[in-house]
């Protein structure tokens, strides 16, 4: 077991069980779909984060209140994973074949509107309109996010203050909804709710940009997913963006054009150039940083088993292989 469910593992099991349960519908096409992608053996560092801010926070209310937040921030993060694998024609992820290369891409559209619908319906039944307000805005940033990057593929003139941009409002943004909408429940200060938000903040930007790290010095197995699938797509993420400034000018030239092509047939040359040039090092650095930072947050939070386990989170989002 991950270090840091050890404090909510009670919480996490029932809300699994909620999950499961939430997945019901008339149409069979639905529940098999939504159990393929929900059974796939994520993390589920976002429902996580729900129940470790919450009772970090002495949430005293009804525990079900909880583990419905925590059920609502997964079906949105999974809606977008659904919709994110067949806007990148991806075949792959967690190790096995993604829903669109299984069912096909209308059937895994489809379910993905489902799952935001259910957790819609599920967020009424809440009854928080504080909350409904952040999980309503932070679906339309996170969809804003995946347009954005759309724009950027195949555009090597692409800068960091976009691509930062980008990951802020694909991946960090729903962290942040999910710490702050926790605290939220758990009628927590304007400032435990601000270091909430904050934590989540820089634990969403480390994440990604060790993800984006990855998929230069990983290996598929390791990961679930096809290294270099993102120079397959062309998209300019940090380690490109930093070798297209600092390496040398013909090998600049080389992952321009590989970038414009979405071409990853040079990958093993490229992999080479980013790690040769420093682009790994510099994007764990910046990883670290928000890292650092997300711990930092967390003295304004109660000290105890929950906030430590937060802190080990943001240490194991910057120390993974996958």
């Amino acid at each position: 077991m991950l270090p840091f469910l050890t404090p909510v593992e009670s919480d996490f099991d029932a809300t699994n069980r909620l999950i499961i349960n939430q997945l019901h519908s008339d149409v069979g096409l639905v529940e098999n779909i939504g159990h393929y992608i929900v059974d796939s053996g994520g993390k589920r560092l976002r429902p996580i984060l729900v129940l470790l801010t919450a009772n970090a926070l002495n949430f005293k209310g009804d525990s079900t209140r909880m583990h419905s937040l925590a059920a609502i921030i997964e079906f949105i993060h999974t809606a977008t994973l659904l919709h994110d694998d067949v806007v990148d024609v991806s075949d792959m992820r967690r190790s096995r074949l993604t829903a669109n290369a299984q069912w096909g891409n209308a059937p895994a559209v489809l379910v993905g509107d489902f799952l935001y619908s259910r957790a819609f319906q599920m967020l009424v039944k809440l009854g928080s309109m504080p909350i409904m307000e952040i999980l309503s805005n932070t679906t339309n940033i996170i969809s804003e996010g995946e347009v954005q990057q759309l724009v950027n593929a195949k555009d090597p003139s692409v800068s960091e203050a976009n691509y930062l941009t980008v990951i802020h409002k694909k991946t960090s943004a729903l962290f942040e909804a999910a710490c702050e909408s926790a605290a939220i429940l758990a009628d927590a200060t304007q400032t435990q709710r601000q270091a909430a938000f904050d934590f989540g903040h820089h634990l969403g930007m480390a994440f990604q940009l060790i993800d984006d790290a990855l998929d230069y010095e990983g290996d598929s197995e390791t990961l679930g997913k096809n290294v270099g699938d993102d120079l397959a797509e062309g998209k300019p993420t940090l380690p490109l963006i930093y070798a297209m400034e600092h390496a040398p000018a013909h090998e600049q030239a080389l992952i321009r054009k590989a970038v414009s092509a979405g071409d990853a047939s040079a990958l093993a040359s490229i992999v080479t150039i980013v790690k040769n040039c420093g682009a790994l090092d510099y994007t764990h650095q910046a990883a670290k940083n928000h890292a650092h930072k997300a711990e930092q947050a967390l003295a304004n939070l109660p000290s105890n088993s929950f906030t430590q386990a937060m802190a080990s989170l943001a240490q194991f989002a910057v120390a993974r292989s996958h």
